[in-house]
């Protein structure tokens, strides 16, 4: 259900927690779902515990789950799929506009083109 890259310049926490967002958004994770125990989700990926959990912990101070004692880590009930999409959507934009930057884009031409995407809709 997972994947991670692990040659991704992004650490495997933020992999992680833009998994379960795009899950999320795809509707193969809805609200009251049960995600895998830490140790469990990290045997199986083949990294360290603590990176599991610090992706946990992002996500449930970002309200997209819920954390209970004993019983594992689940789906809040208030995520929006269109949240989740936006969320996704806004990940691949930045990305995107890094690496544009990085190979010299100027950023007017970068905002043009946004004016122009937007002007057309």
């Amino acid at each position: 259900m997972f994947s991670i890259d692990y040659q991704s310049r992004e650490p495997i926490y933020e992999q992680l927690y833009n998994n379960v967002i795009k899950l999320l958004s795809l509707g193969v994770l809805e609200a009251g779902q049960q995600l895998p125990p830490v140790r469990q989700l990290a045997a199986q990926l083949g990294v360290n515990p603590n990176t599991v959990s610090k992706a946990y912990k992002n996500l449930e101070n970002d309200g997209i789950i819920y954390s209970v004692v004993g019983k594992g880590s689940f789906i809040t009930s208030d995520t929006n799929v269109a949240d989740g999409q936006k969320r996704e959507a806004l990940k691949v934009l930045r990305e995107k506009i890094r690496a544009a930057l990085e190979i010299g884009i100027p950023k007017e031409d970068i905002i043009n083109l946004i004016d122009e995407i937007y002007n057309k809709e």
